[in-house]
């Protein structure tokens, strides 16, 4: 079996708490799992970095790396940029790459790698006029969003339902096929 490499991106949402066993459903729909975070996320989950590097077998990533370094990771099949919040979503579709994360998903949609994202927002932010239009300009740069039925939902602020992240993973899959 030719094994597929998968970046998971995640932003700093609840959801991300879970990334342990969403690595792990991956790593069962066989995907090689590169971790990458935004600096927030990073600090969210800095005492288990260690273990999810050794859960993936790579460095997990938050931060750009130093011109002339080497890339850590292998080249990727597809990215799956989830939980992806308001503020990763906008400075992407808007090219702000102040961050590691965003910079290599606005750098990806020039390469052509298949890129999915699913917005982690409650329904307050998603009222916002830059959000649905963010979205549209990702579409529009052929990024697969799953908002909405089948994918994220928003759910009112301090709600907490359970993260699809099973609708994520299927998105990839059917990408990569």
């Amino acid at each position: 079996m030719t094994t597929r490499t998968l970046y998971l991106l995640c932003s700093a949402a609840p959801p991300v708490f879970e990334i342990a066993g969403v690595i792990e459903e991956a790593q069962g729909r066989g995907w090689d799992v590169c971790l990458g975070l935004t600096p927030t996320a990073a600090d969210w989950l800095e005492d288990s970095l260690d273990g999810l590097a050794a859960l993936t077998g790579h460095p997990v990533r938050y931060r750009y790396k130093r011109p002339g370094h080497p890339d850590v990771w292998p080249p990727a099949d597809a990215v799956l940029v989830a939980p992806a919040t308001m503020n990763t979503l906008n400075s992407w579709a808007l090219g702000i790459t102040g961050t590691w994360l965003v910079g290599f998903v606005a750098e990806a949609i020039g390469k052509g790698i298949p890129l999915s994202t699913m917005p982690c927002v409650n329904s307050a932010y998603a009222q916002h006029p830059q959000f649905p239009s963010s979205l549209e300009t990702l579409r529009g740069a052929g990024v697969r969003v799953l908002y909405g039925p089948g994918g994220f939902e928003p759910n009112a602020p301090g709600e907490k339902r359970p993260y699809p992240w099973g609708a994520a993973l299927d998105a990839v899959d059917e990408d990569c096929r």
